[in-house]
């Protein structure tokens, strides 16, 4: 193979920046020094081609071409991570609504919500849930990551039923079905971005804690249009969250790709972050778009 049209062949990072090699953004709890950064990249136009590293050492030597390559990555195991990440978050959002809707149905959400500090209780253990598995991920076993994550669904199951209990079941369907294509549309393109988005991290956070401030202030003074407003900003802010996800999916496959433990906690950490996309998408787009009972 001739070396005609070859850009720069660098060493990669996980953050799908070609020139840099920079790294992304990852849970609390992992250890920078440790990763193992993807073998190569080499620049195909001007977007980063990975690719393993027995087809890197080969693509050095002029062994093969990108065409072939290309089919060969169709096959990479990092669509097979991608579609277990996509899989656990379906089952995490599966048990959310099941069991919300079998408690509204069953009129057993008021029953629970009568017993004192209830909502209180509930609040603490999901958040008691989630900074475990973001700050202990390297040392749970893959076992707890799971149980975790599904304990959490299951208990965001009994505060969705608080939810649907003040919707018919018509605004919930509508709600639910505009929030899977808002995701889907915005879960792809963070798959096929070749963009770093690692940077945008504080302002994402940022976004995050200015929305919540603003919604408190909201609950005292009681503002409809302000309401309406926060509603479409949280919409706004929650598809950018999620196309941040869906590309650090991507990263934490290249960089413990060579862990395969390692590779099955993070799977469980960044379903856990699309489950969360998910279900504030549709907290907002209820809120919006939903008639009251």
């Amino acid at each position: 193979m001739t070396q005609t049209g070859r850009k720069k062949i660098c060493p990669g990072g996980i953050s799908g920046d070609a020139k840099t090699g920079s790294y992304g953004v990852f849970p609390i709890g992992i250890d920078k020094k440790s990763i193992i950064p993807y073998t190569g990249i080499i620049e195909k136009g001007n977007k980063p081609f990975y690719m393993a590293k027995e087809d890197f050492v080969m693509y050095q030597q002029g062994n093969a071409d990108l065409s072939a390559l290309e089919q060969e990555r169709r096959r990479n195991p990092l669509y097979k991570h991608v579609a277990k990440t996509y899989l656990w978050m379906c089952i995490g959002l599966a048990i959310t609504f099941l069991i919300g809707f079998g408690l509204t149905e069953s009129k057993m959400i008021f029953l629970i919500y009568a017993m004192p500090l209830a909502p209180i209780i509930l609040l603490v253990l999901q958040i008691i849930l989630v900074a475990a598995l973001s700050s202990r991920i390297t040392k749970l076993s893959v076992g707890a990551c799971r149980g975790i994550f599904l304990g959490y669904s299951a208990l965001t199951g009994v505060t969705m039923g608080a939810v649907l209990t003040m919707y018919d079941a018509g605004s919930a369907l509508l709600a639910f079905g505009v929030s899977a294509f808002f995701f889907g549309s915005m879960a792809v393109a963070g798959l096929v971005t070749k963009r770093d988005l690692s940077k945008f991290g504080p302002v994402v956070l940022f976004g995050l804690v200015a929305l919540l401030v603003m919604q408190v202030l909201n609950m005292f003074l009681r503002l409809e249009t302000l309401d309406v407003m926060l509603c479409f900003i949280g919409i706004a802010l929650f598809l950018g969250i999620t196309t941040y996800d869906a590309k650090k999916t991507k990263d934490f496959y290249y960089a413990f790709e060579n862990n395969p433990e390692m590779l099955e906690k993070v799977s469980i950490f960044s379903a856990l972050n699309l489950y969360l996309d998910f279900i504030n998408l549709f907290l907002y787009l209820i809120r919006l778009l939903g008639k009251r009972r």
